[in-house]
């Protein structure tokens, strides 16, 4: 059976790396950006023009599937990749962050948290099982493990309480990772796949130097196929997150992909590659997008301002996609 993924390093310029990920549903060129389907749709992109620009993978969100349509519904219809009709590669996130994010509505626990559906009200449980249980019924090719994030100016030691917890977590995300995995051999039959899910592990620590380099610690082993960065961009100083990142990227398993979970903006992934990351994602394009705002060559431009209604420049003067070759600003 192949390895859940594979990761050559083709090219490296002090930090920056230039790869190829291969996954059981295609090879990724790295550093690469991956559009976020938070319920099994990019908002706003039709599959064909993300097809057309070449993306090799995009996220699917376990707690918003899980939630509705739930796991029942996507099970019978063969996978996520099937319900949706996406035959390249996804990752779906486990679920911790959307759980953190809704504050009061949530209680942390060392079993999992216990929180209320932001859809209906009623009471529910994830856990680093359930979280598992739930990706594996997905069928994602990049499963990632279910971790607590603590806010970015969280105190040294709340954080490391939460970092602590995450460890813990991670470990029982792998028990029951490995056990789904070993169970899983009719559905990648009925798939027509070779290679099973690969799992990730998540560093956490916000802004605490000493404290991410444990976390990465005790992340490594543990053991997994990637290694992300989590708990950024969550209310921390824009300093504070690169200096994470230069400290802790070059430190992170060579011979492994590096993922900066949520970021960001084009400026600062190229300001990452530079400092050793290959993985991102973020829905700020798709978000912006829908409110007007383009990322252009020569900076943010937002298309709903009056100065643009006579306009008939393309959004970007030094672009050739087909939208800037199409449509003028007015």
């Amino acid at each position: 059976m192949m390895d859940p993924i594979r990761f050559t390093v083709e090219a490296q310029q002090d930090e920056a790396r230039a790869g190829r990920l291969s996954t059981r549903r295609g090879v990724i060129e790295t550093p690469v950006f991956m559009p976020v389907g938070t319920a099994g749709t990019v908002k706003g992109i039709r599959f064909e023009e993300l097809e057309e620009l070449d993306a090799g993978i995009i996220l699917g969100n376990t707690y918003h599937l899980w939630l509705r349509p739930g796991i029942d519904v996507i099970k019978s219809a063969g996978g996520l990749h099937r319900f949706t009709s996406w035959d390249r590669a996804l990752l779906t996130d486990s679920g911790g962050f959307q759980v953190w994010s809704l504050g009061a509505l949530r209680k942390i626990s060392e079993e999992g948290t216990e929180f209320r559906s932001h859809l209906d009200g009623s009471q529910r449980f994830l856990s680093p099982e359930i979280s598992m249980e739930v990706q594996a019924a997905l069928g994602s090719d990049i499963v990632m493990v279910f971790d607590e994030c603590a806010p970015g100016e969280a105190s040294h030691d709340e954080t490391e309480r939460s970092m602590n917890l995450t460890a813990r977590w991670a470990k029982r995300s792998k028990i029951a990772f490995d056990q789904l995995q070993s169970a899983d051999t009719c559905h990648r039959e009925v798939e027509g796949l070779s290679g099973t899910q690969a799992l990730f592990g998540i560093v956490q620590g916000a802004g605490h130097l000493d404290l991410r380099r444990i976390s990465l610690e005790q992340t490594v082993d543990i053991g997994f196929n990637g290694y992300a960065i989590g708990g950024l961009s969550v209310g921390e100083e824009k300093s504070v997150m690169f200096e994470v990142i230069e400290d802790i990227a070059p430190r992170m398993p060579k011979d492994a992909p590096r993922y900066l979970m949520g970021v960001g903006t084009p400026e600062d992934l190229v300001a990452a590659v530079a400092r050793g990351v290959d993985m991102f994602d973020c829905v700020l394009p798709t978000r912006n997008g829908r409110t007007g705002q383009a990322f252009t060559s020569c900076g943010r431009l937002n298309i709903k301002n009056a100065q643009f209604i006579n306009d008939q420049r393309p959004l970007d003067e030094s672009c050739r996609c087909s939208v800037c070759r199409r449509h003028s600003r007015a």
